[in-house]
């Protein structure tokens, strides 16, 4: 015997609306009274109180014997409740038992929370680079956003652990990307498995938001060279950089051994910090290294400068100035990372 598919039969959740239904039932209480008082000559009180006998089939007695046309109003009337109890009735059903209306309310609350958010990153992605993108964000509280139209990822989202902001919709829809926030967000990070969908978003992004920050994944080597023009900050090639790995470890496995250890998060404490012409206090600015006294004062150590033109100077000289656009590159633990951004915020004095 051929199984039945039942699912065919039921009605779609796009007819069953609870705002129409309360419009329905509104309007055939606001008729129904309107129609008593101008056949019977009721008054509201009367008027409304045999609407509600009418449509709720209590089968009290009249305010007053019906005329003939009083009689074929109640009787249409009754005819034309049945389909409307019947639509209220499978409107509020779904609503309730599909846990439809919870399900709006935490939406609500969820987009109520995204407009409250400022200098936030919109993660467009929740895929296996997505997920492990979320997970760091999450330890270091960067409040951040996620953009994926999957309804399996979404499903992943609602059950995780985590509270994670979510949006289901399209990253590459301009409206998806402005619902996010994207014009007071700081950065947003493109982690589409499909390489001319990452360059769509950053297209959209750049050109909703010049300033933002934009990282971006990419498949193909040909489509690096897309995502730069499109407006891309930075693009990363996951496998590019798992070949370079697995093969630095033959030629340099010590170096590399060590750079994983103190980029573990799990293992140790060691992480870096880019200290920026423009987060530099106004005391700081124009002073050199050896003025700064970042080593005697935090502990920390200066390992890298960034120039302007994006090119890297490996332990800086200590006559090296900060200008616009370029930046230390800090080593340390967390502590001294931690007191090398109260030392540049709350003690500029002391390099006076």
């Amino acid at each position: 015997m051929p199984k039945v598919n039942w699912n065919i039969y039921t009605v779609p959740s796009s007819f069953l609306s609870i705002r129409v239904a309360f419009a329905l039932l509104l309007t055939e209480i606001l008729i129904s009274i309107g129609g008593y008082m101008a056949i019977e000559g009721y008054g509201l009180v009367d008027g409304f109180y045999m609407t509600v006998i009418t449509i709720s089939t209590v089968g009290f007695s009249e305010v007053q014997p019906l005329s003939t046309v009083g009689r074929l109003f109640t009787s249409c009337l009754i005819i034309a409740n049945i389909g409307i109890f019947a639509y209220v009735l499978a409107a509020f059903s779904y609503y309730v038992i599909q846990g439809e209306i919870f399900k709006n309310m935490h939406l609500n609350l969820i987009n109520s929370t995204i407009n409250k958010l400022e200098g936030h990153v919109i993660l467009c992605g929740y895929g296996k680079y997505g997920r492990e993108t979320a997970l760091h964000f999450e330890k270091h509280k960067l409040p951040f956003v996620v953009l994926d139209v999957d309804p399996g990822k979404i499903e992943q989202l609602q059950k995780s652990e985590e509270r994670i902001l979510y949006l289901e919709e399209d990253a590459t829809h301009d409206e998806a990307l402005i619902k996010a926030g994207i014009k007071r967000a700081s950065a947003l990070i493109s982690a589409l498995p499909d390489d001319s969908d990452n360059v769509f978003v950053v297209l959209s992004a750049r050109q909703i938001n010049p300033k933002l920050n934009i990282i971006s994944r990419a498949k193909d080597p040909k489509s690096q060279k897309k995502l730069f023009m499109a407006g891309a900050d930075h693009v990363v090639m996951p496998e590019q950089i798992g070949g370079f790995y697995m093969a630095t470890l033959v030629s340099k496995p010590g170096a590399v051994e060590f750079f994983s250890f103190i980029t573990n998060e799990y293992r140790s404490d060691i992480g870096f910090e880019e200290v920026t012409f423009e987060h530099l206090p106004v005391e700081c600015r124009g002073r050199s290294l050896s003025q700064l006294n970042i080593r005697e004062s935090t502990g920390a150590n200066v390992i890298g400068y960034k120039a302007p033109d994006g090119h890297y100077e490996v332990n800086p000289a200590p006559n090296t100035v900060l200008g616009p656009g370029s930046s230390y590159i800090v080593l340390g633990n967390n502590r001294q990372l931690k007191q090398l951004r109260y030392y540049l915020e709350h003690y500029p004095e002391k390099i006076m």
